[in-house]
């Protein structure tokens, strides 16, 4: 079954259809368990199936779209032992769960935050598009139990019609990003906006900047510029899709600070 965009397809619906495939109890689905890799200065990561955007610079391919047929299932503690070996072994403080949406799967995630709190031993990245904590507040309240995780809302494009443009979602959807952030501030959990800026210009960025600092200032000047790294099959579905990046990034060449 190919979870496949529809133009102005609701986000909220898809994560509802995604969880259903890559979620059973507490267990979750993963394509990949665990990896090292040198962004945030070092960190080990176990890669999820299934998400709720269909973003046309995505990198991941299968895991994404037929989240049905690869991967297996694994629950919180074979996830986060699994996570802690590798950073253990490499010397990290960081853990994360990347390659899809993370916030997937609700009960699955808390129950490894718990584990990555008991130990102590690192702190936790949770990379999110935000729309399922821009819809829930809650989804925030229960983050804020936690004292390891750092929050990073990657908002894709700069305005509702480059979101909907680049994602397939409903163009009023960009909000809740936006409302992610809020709710994560207003219930005390650390964040910070990532911005996807390879298709927008200066103008873009100056607007993005400033419906960030009406939420508040220090998101306007935390804003972490994201781009378009060329892997092979990001370009032909950048070609598929007809849309062009004024900025991208061969993998090979990915500027230190983007790291």
């Amino acid at each position: 079954m190919e979870v496949g965009p529809i133009a102005g397809f609701d986000a909220l619906k898809l994560s509802q259809a995604v969880e259903r495939l890559v979620v059973k109890g507490l267990s979750r689905k993963y394509y990949r368990v665990a990896r090292g890799g040198r962004w945030y200065g070092g960190i080990a990561t176990a890669d999820c199936c299934g998400c709720n955007l269909r973003c046309v610079f995505c990198w991941s391919g299968a895991p994404r779209d037929h989240p049905d047929k690869i991967g297996k299932f694994y629950t919180p503690e074979q996830v986060y032992q699994a996570v802690k070996n590798c950073a253990l072994k490499r010397g990290y403080r960081q853990v994360r769960i990347s390659g899809n949406e993370p916030t997937v799967g609700k009960e699955h995630l808390l129950r490894v935050l718990e584990l990555v709190e008991s130990d102590g031993l690192f702190a936790f990245i949770l990379e999110t598009n935000g729309i399922l904590i821009g819809s829930d507040k809650s989804y925030a309240r229960e983050l804020s139990k936690f004292t390891c995780v750092h929050v990073r809302v990657s908002i894709k494009g700069t305005s509702e019609e480059e979101f909907s443009l680049l994602t397939g979602a409903m163009p009023e959807q960009f909000n809740l990003q936006l409302q992610a952030l809020k709710n994560l501030l207003d219930y005390g959990v650390s964040c910070h906006p990532a911005v996807m800026l390879s298709f927008s210009g200066r103008d873009g960025y100056e607007r993005i900047t400033r419906r960030l600092a009406e939420i508040d200032t220090k998101l306007a000047r935390e804003v972490e510029e994201e781009y378009v790294f060329m892997y092979p099959h990001v370009v032909e579905r950048l070609k598929r899709s007809g849309i062009s990046p004024k900025i991208a990034y061969e993998p090979s060449r990915i500027p230190e600070e983007l790291i």
